[in-house]
């Protein structure tokens, strides 16, 4: 008995000695500033929201959360910067559609596969794309732009932000469902893309609602249409796509998402998701996004990886039937 007894305190010795050792790791977030990476310049719409969504995270955790805006290549740069840092919890990636789901899709030169080298923590926004026409081009809606892009095939041009962009990828989608055809231009961002079409140097332009809409509610540029299943609140005069008979069923939309290394601590992962959630919930967040059109988005880490599988498998297909590849 006495034996047993021995064994019992001394196990129950060990086990209090253990305690404090691991009681004494560090618990997450340490007093240090966490990394935010914007895959863009700043002033852009993935900017703008993520220096929201810094701002507001940074509060409720306690701890700084700085901006390293790193852009290049689409957005591909600053995600690679992302992948290849350390799995700590303190190096986040503001990621949206291009360079996280389509990039590696049209060129082989991208090496990372978000899929695998990113940890999806929280959907941030959705928002749809507005078709935009220059001044003077005689159409009003999708369906006068159908019927003059037949009448006149391959002389229309449309700009978008790059090959490969869910804007590119929309307006393919457009053009396959109502058979016609219009010349692509791509560039490099939204401002130029505005300042080429107000100044009719193409003839439509693609911008996300949070660009287009100050645009369209203040009169300097006309939008044909939206690309999300219905009309958007900011801009209710719009129609969306889908309601042109020859584009029934059209839907396809941007987004932005909060991403860490792949081997991020799943705790840390969670503890993320909660505290973006908690801010996405925010009314005055969910109003600054809503009055630029886009939709804050909520849900748990595991919601978001099916969303990103469900986007990728959409991007493929249309990457596929249109043929698109990186120039």
């Amino acid at each position: 008995m006495f034996k047993r007894l021995f064994l019992s305190v001394s196990a129950l010795a060990a086990a209090l000695c253990i305690a404090p050792a691991a009681a004494a790791d560090p618990a997450w977030p340490e007093a240090r500033p966490l990394t935010l990476i914007v895959p863009f310049s700043p002033g852009g719409n993935v900017d703008t929201t993520a220096r929201l969504v810094a701002q507001k995270l940074a509060d409720r955790l306690k701890q700084s959360v700085i901006v390293d805006n790193v852009a290049g290549a689409g957005g591909v740069l600053g995600v690679a910067k992302a992948v290849h840092a350390k799995p700590d919890g303190y190096t986040l990636v503001m990621g949206f559609d291009g360079p996280v789901s389509v990039a590696r899709l049209i060129n082989s030169a991208v090496k990372y596969d978000a899929e695998t080298d990113l940890a999806p923590i929280a959907l941030v926004t959705t928002a749809p794309v507005v078709l935009l026409a220059r001044p003077g081009l005689p159409v009003k809606d999708m369906g006068e732009l159908i019927a003059l892009a037949r009448e006149k095939p391959d002389t229309l041009t449309y700009a978008s932000s790059g090959v490969g962009t869910v804007l590119h990828l929309a307006m393919e989608v457009m053009q396959d469902q109502a058979k016609v055809k219009l010349v692509h231009v791509p560039y490099r961002g939204g401002a130029q893309i505005t300042n080429d079409v107000m100044g009719g140097q193409v003839d439509l332009g693609l911008l996300v609602t949070t660009s287009a809409t100050p645009l369209v509610q203040q009169k300097k540029l006309r939008a044909l249409g939206v690309t999300s299943a219905g009309r958007v609140d900011t801009l209710p005069d719009v129609q969306a796509f889908g309601e042109t008979p020859a584009l029934k069923g059209f839907e396809l939309n941007t987004w932005t998402g909060v991403f860490a290394p792949a081997g991020t601590d799943p705790a840390v992962v969670r503890r993320l998701n909660q505290e973006l959630n908690a801010v996405l919930k925010m009314d005055e967040v969910r109003k600054r996004l809503a009055e630029g059109g886009a939709i804050a988005g909520q849900g748990t880490p595991q919601d978001f990886a099916g969303f990103l599988k469900k986007e990728k498998a959409l991007y493929a297909h249309i990457v596929k039937s249109a043929d698109i590849q990186q120039e």
